[in-house]
């Protein structure tokens, strides 16, 4: 069965039968590495769900440094969500950090799929729900609490990132730099293993 069947059922129930029509609503889409999903400036018409691979959203400030603000494997929705709810330019820009294959749902068919599928709109609803409790958790890491722990809070809770993205980008997810990240990194293993 289908890698977004499997997703869906955790968080509510869909039949096989009602899935093939739930499905019918996405277009199926291969990214390069380095490909664009959404570039800065652009209108973010589409959600996607990862199949295969990974993906980075960033901004790049005025100096031309790149602030990560999200990082996204398989089974997980991407998506500039304010560009995407207020039909506004995003500020953002989304890539392929590995090659990936995603399945794409349009803003009308989102909206279709809501009204028609109750399954999809609890799915929505849920989804909001753990998006906002994430955010929440982030904000409050990056102001109130040290490097340190925030590295410690990723690994403990996104150990599957560690081994996707190399530690520039890690670095740039938690506010830090490379430098600082590194220094972490070896005070945390000489903790665990001497």
């Amino acid at each position: 069965m289908h890698p977004l069947f499997h997703y869906v059922n955790k968080y509510t129930v869909i039949s096989e039968e009602d899935f093939k029509v739930f499905i019918s609503y996405f277009t199926p889409r291969r990214i390069r590495k380095k490909q664009y999903l959404l570039e800065e400036g652009e209108i973010s018409k589409h959600i996607a769900f990862i199949t295969k691979g990974s993906m980075r959203q960033y901004y790049t400030d005025e100096k031309g440094i790149e602030h990560i603000v999200n990082l996204y494997i398989e089974n997980w929705w991407v998506c500039d969500r304010e560009s995407f709810a207020m039909g506004t330019p995003s500020i953002y820009s989304i890539d392929a950090w590995e090659h990936c294959e995603v399945l794409l749902i349009s803003k009308e068919n989102t909206l279709k799929l809501r009204s028609q599928c109750p399954a999809f709109n609890e799915l929505f609803l849920r989804l909001d729900e753990l998006n906002t409790i994430a955010t929440q958790r982030r904000i409050t890491y990056s102001i109130s609490f040290t490097a340190e722990i925030r590295f410690k809070y990723f690994i403990d809770n996104y150990p599957y990132f560690v081994d996707r993205f190399p530690q520039h980008v890690i670095a740039s997810y938690l506010g830090i730099t490379k430098d600082t990240l590194s220094r972490i990194r070896n005070k945390i293993i000489k903790q665990r293993f001497f």
